[in-house]
């Protein structure tokens, strides 16, 4: 099983950005300890992150490629925007599972809206960092 972790934009700035709402763990925190998790069971992972919606979509498309089972991907701000990472899913095939550190639904308004959310094989929000395990668990037990 082959596993990618896509981040969209801003998430590079984990662990420096509004503490408050993202926590301190870094991106990089997060992908070793995502990595660790896969190693352990004997899956392969790879990340991705950009603050780019083409080179995002160039990712999934190459996704299918490189033999990619399960998508995890915190599309930050592209969530409410992207029309073109969301065709881009639904192109590929891939079961996907959206993630959102902090509770978007708490938010402002216009966080509300996810073009993932519906095709998604699942969205883990709110759960602070440790939501990006919970849906790697989730992606690893599934069919």
């Amino acid at each position: 099983m082959e596993i990618l972790l896509i981040n969209g934009p801003n998430l590079n700035l984990l662990g420096n950005r509004e503490n408050s709402i993202y926590g301190n763990d870094t991106l990089e925190d997060i992908e070793k300890n995502l990595s660790e998790i896969c190693k352990e069971n004997g899956v392969s992972f790879a990340s991705f992150q950009s603050n780019a919606e083409h080179e995002i979509v160039e990712k999934i498309h190459a996704s299918k490629e490189d033999n990619v089972s399960k998508i995890l991907i915190n599309p930050g701000a592209f969530t409410h925007t992207s029309i073109s990472i969301r065709d881009a899913l639904i192109g590929v095939g891939i079961p996907f599972y959206e993630i959102h550190i902090s509770n978007i639904f708490a938010r402002e308004e216009f966080r509300h809206k996810s073009y993932f959310s519906d095709i998604a094989e699942g969205v883990v929000c709110g759960m602070g960092t440790k939501g990006y395990e919970f849906a790697l668990e989730k992606a690893i037990n599934s069919n």
